[in-house]
């Protein structure tokens, strides 16, 4: 039975996108693993740009309205993706998500959903779908305090977030800290990925990042992520989340903070 790994956001630009598609393809290709990419952002779904499937007969809209999952399934470069289509008129129940996808466990080492960023219905299907959950977030205030909104929606609905990853660091003088972001949630910091030009140039291809160039700083931090997913030991050190690294290399202590604290508990 595989796992189903959901990356959440409430807020657009942060590269969700970019990293659910670059993830499934790193999982696939450098780790060997069956994985199946679903768009799960059904107003704006865009995840086929990334994989260079544009005009694909059946979505996840479809499946949604009783279409057999499989026959949604398209294939590129080395995993297989279910997309959206934004031209979609018919009326859909994103939270259908969880039960349509249990078919394809039986069948995927990983489903890996890209998500809404909208505080919805859409958003919810991802968390109530989901085995773990990742927030992506921006180092900066704004996107941080709409990032623990969804940590606190994930929470309410008993599917607590397993690790943030912080994307798009490009100036740490100007940014939050990974510190004060880890000490403030309790939630620890599973990646950070520094803005990277060579994303840019992958889109442009509509390749996803981590195939278009494996040696980049992107690519290398991202497969730090996937060894951790598919519990395989790194060579400097796993995450705390996944408990399998000492003490003293662990991340730093968790204390909750009063501004992502309020965000948290609804105050």
């Amino acid at each position: 039975m595989g796992q189903t790994i959901g990356l959440i956001s409430l807020k657009g630009g942060v590269g969700k996108t970019t990293l659910s598609a670059s993830l499934a393809v790193m999982l696939a290709n450098n780790f060997g693993k069956r994985v199946l990419l679903v768009d799960a952002n059904y107003f704006a779904p865009n995840l086929g740009i990334h994989m260079d499937i544009i005009s694909p007969n059946k979505t996840i809209h479809d499946v949604l309205t009783g279409t057999k999952l499989s026959s949604a399934i398209h294939s590129k470069y080395g995993v297989d993706i279910i997309p959206g289509n934004f031209m979609f008129n018919k009326e859909i129940s994103p939270l259908k998500l969880k039960s349509k996808l249990a078919y394809a466990k039986k069948h995927y080492d990983f489903v890996i959903l890209d998500s809404s960023p909208s505080l919805n219905d859409e958003v919810l299907s991802t968390i109530l779908a989901s085995d773990k959950l990742f927030v992506v977030s921006t180092p900066d205030y704004p996107t941080l305090s709409c990032s623990m909104r969804a940590a606190k929606l994930s929470k309410r609905r008993n599917r607590p977030i397993s690790g943030i990853i912080i994307n798009r660091v490009s100036n740490p003088s100007y940014e939050v800290t990974l510190e004060e972001i880890q000490e403030s949630t309790g939630i620890p910091v599973v990646a950070k990925i520094r803005e990277d030009k060579s994303v840019g140039k992958a889109l442009f291809k509509r390749v996803p990042a981590s195939l278009n160039s494996k040696r980049s700083k992107f690519s290398k931090e991202l497969k730090k992520l996937c060894t951790a997913l598919v519990g395989e030991k790194e060579k400097l050190g796993m995450r705390k989340f996944f408990g399998k690294i000492k003490k003293e290399e662990a991340n730093r202590a968790v204390l909750r903070g009063s501004f992502y604290k309020s965000l948290l508990n609804g105050k």
